[in-house]
């Protein structure tokens, strides 16, 4: 069966089409129905089927005779650590660390923070909680303890799990100061804190509530997997955002399986055994979805890589790793790939590597734009360059070119189509279905496929008012774009990132497409400021490739001209101004909005997961110092 044939399919016989992928993975009772509303009229996967997520990562490959396989390679260039782990190795352990917090008090239902580093403690944790049936929340090692702290007033976690420190290139950054203050200022407090001890920072130990981790391994009573209903949570994921109270999306076991178990056949062509690599962490959705749960769903081999791709030891780690472990697929960011193309344009170390294993290079989180895409093309020719879309809240892709079930053409600037299960519309502000090339809101009709959420933690009203109010019938994704005469889908950037010039709307994915193909330009980010005549007008901030000796004003003045040609005079793109470095988060998403706020002298709220706060001030005097604010 085709793309489109699996896809038609999908929407109409949504029932029959994720029942049957529901046969692909192990249940203690198979569920008899697909899809059902809850009492609160959202909607819910396999409803009386009973699983447990652990069970389908770990057990079954072991009591299919694949205990022996690699599960887990642990790449770690920060500390010069690499370990392996074969799936009886890693199911011994979790079952190990699920006694040892079964005995802490913690059960089915209950909450636990996990709070760490890249670390296999990390990916363990996560497992042993989905064994027990508790519920864990992954917060991003090195959150600051406000922010820390309000995911735990969230959460109210009973326990929380911790390690002594990060790594961040060359910097240690020590947890369990952060965790104390966290926990301090926290209304709930915790029964225990389990630490892991680094080598690199002993934490102190408060007795009476911390706990060495190696107490927790050498626990004498390893727990089974608790059969769980399909609808009972597996997690809670914070979304990232700049002020108000976290937003916790919860995900569910049995839809979570089905959907992670589909995707990695049939998006991401993988099979058991196969090597698959996600360059994320684990605190994001990326980490969750492709470093833990969907490869071990599938039986394949992950990859746990605790490093940038740049400096850890150069632009060439990436290649490394892909060239050590003989990786099929591979899945990271495209401010990745914009960094290494940043220090090494021409792409010279990939040479030292063999990467003739590499059959599929996916990117995701970012838009990726045509020059990133072009480079990828060149110089990795032969390996299909694929974008795809998806968000924190949907756990896996919204459109895909889909490698397992038909690889078609691919677009730069597109993720090709919608994955079955997603009917995918675009929107005018009044609800109105726009034709081909009419850039809108994109929205997704209800039901929403397996694996995508079904509420927010602890407050459902919000999940209904952020999401479905808009448009009723339809969850609002927050991101705007268009689809071409052939249905291909560009997502051009946040609905809030459209730049209203004298009334005609631009979205900032246009204008940055045109400016990131100047040669000289590694990467940008442009934002829409307040202008007196027009309402308001665009300002591109760029970064220059490394090596890259260009008059500044000469190359604003080549941008102008390229816009001008490109998008046309509409646009009023005057000033594009260099910068050492743009303000991201630390899974690289350019935060354009608190650039446009603080040069418009609105107040603003730096996020707690901007990758180095430092940053804002350092724009801030290049700003004043380019005349662009005062």
């Amino acid at each position: 069966m085709g793309y489109a044939q699996e896809y038609q399919h999908s929407l109409t016989d949504p029932d029959g089409f994720w029942l049957t992928q529901a046969q692909n993975i192990p249940w203690y009772e198979p569920p008899k129905v697909g899809l059902d509303q809850d009492e609160n009229g959202a909607w819910r996967w396999f409803r009386g089927g009973k699983l447990n997520s652990c069970y389908v990562a770990l057990d079954q490959h072991v009591a299919n005779g694949r205990g022996d396989q690699v599960a887990l390679i642990y790449d770690s260039p920060a500390t010069g650590v690499v370990q392996k782990y074969t799936y009886a190795q890693l199911t011994q352990w979790t079952a190990r660390i699920a006694g040892g917090l079964r005995e802490l008090g913690v059960g089915k239902g209950d909450r636990v923070v996990i709070y760490m580093p890249m670390v296999p403690e990390t990916l363990v944790a996560m497992l042993a909680c989905a064994r027990l049936g508790a519920v864990h929340s992954v917060v991003f090692g090195g959150f600051a303890a406000p922010e820390l702290a309000g995911r735990i007033e969230d959460a109210t976690p009973k326990v929380i799990l911790s390690a002594s420190c990060g790594i961040e290139f060359e910097r240690i950054i020590p947890y369990k100061p952060l965790l104390d203050e966290a926990i301090k200022l926290s209304s709930h407090k915790p029964l225990h804190t389990v630490i892991v001890q680094r080598p690199q920072v002993a934490a102190a130990m408060q007795d009476g509530r911390d706990v060495d981790w190696t107490e927790l391994e050498a626990s004498k009573n390893p727990a089974d997997c608790v059969a769980l209903d399909a609808t009972e949570p597996l997690y809670i994921l914070y979304t990232s955002g700049t002020t108000g109270k976290p937003k916790g999306v919860v995900r569910d076991n049995g839809g979570h399986a089905v959907a992670l178990n589909y995707s990695m056949r049939a998006i991401y062509a993988c099979e058991p055994g196969d090597v698959y690599w996600a360059a994320s962490d684990m605190g994001w959705v990326v980490g969750h979805s492709y470093i833990v749960y969907g490869p071990l769903f599938a039986g394949c081999t992950t990859i746990l890589y605790e490093g940038k791709p740049v400096r850890t030891p150069d632009a060439g780690a990436f290649w490394r790793v892909l060239s050590d472990y003989k990786v099929k697929s591979f899945f990271v960011a495209p401010t990745a790939f914009r960094a290494i193309k940043k220090e090494d344009p021409d792409c010279l170390l990939k040479a030292q590597y063999d990467l003739s294993n590499l059959k599929y290079q996916f990117v995701a989180g970012e838009r990726l734009d045509p020059p990133t895409y072009h480079w990828l093309q060149k110089h990795l020719a032969g390996v299909p360059i694929i974008d795809h879309w998806w968000q924190t809240e949907t756990a896996w892709s919204i459109c895909a070119n889909m490698a397992g079930i038909e690889l078609l053409e691919t677009r730069p600037g597109s993720p090709t189509l919608p994955v079955p299960g997603y009917d995918l519309r675009i929107f005018d502000d009044d609800g109105t279905e726009l034709g081909p090339n009419q850039e809108g809101s994109i929205v997704l009709k209800e039901p929403l496929p397996p694996g995508v959420f079904s509420t927010i933690w602890g407050d459902h009203d919000r999940f209904i008012e952020s999401y479905f109010s808009q448009y009723p019938g339809f969850y609002l994704t927050g991101d705007g774009g268009y689809r071409d005469e052939d249905g291909y889908v560009y997502v051009m950037g946040r609905i809030d990132d459209v730049i209203n010039v004298a009334g005609h709307r631009l979205s900032t994915g246009q204008l940055e497409e045109v400016v990131a193909a100047h040669p000289a330009v590694a990467e940008c980010a442009v934002v829409g400021i307040n202008d007196v005549d027009k309402g308001q007008v665009p300002l591109g901030l760029l970064l220059l490739k490394d090596g890259v000796n260009i008059d500044h004003q000469e190359l604003q003045a080549q941008l102008v001209q390229m816009v001008r040609d490109q998008v046309g005079a509409i646009a009023n793109f005057k000033r594009a101004v260099v910068v050492i470095r743009l303000p991201k988060t630390r899974s690289g998403k350019i935060l354009r909005q608190v650039l446009r706020k603080m040069i418009d002298g609105q107040d603003y709220v730096v996020p707690s997961t901007i990758d180095d706060p430092a940053i804002v001030d350092e724009i801030k005097a290049e700003l004043v110092q380019a005349q662009v604010m005062s």
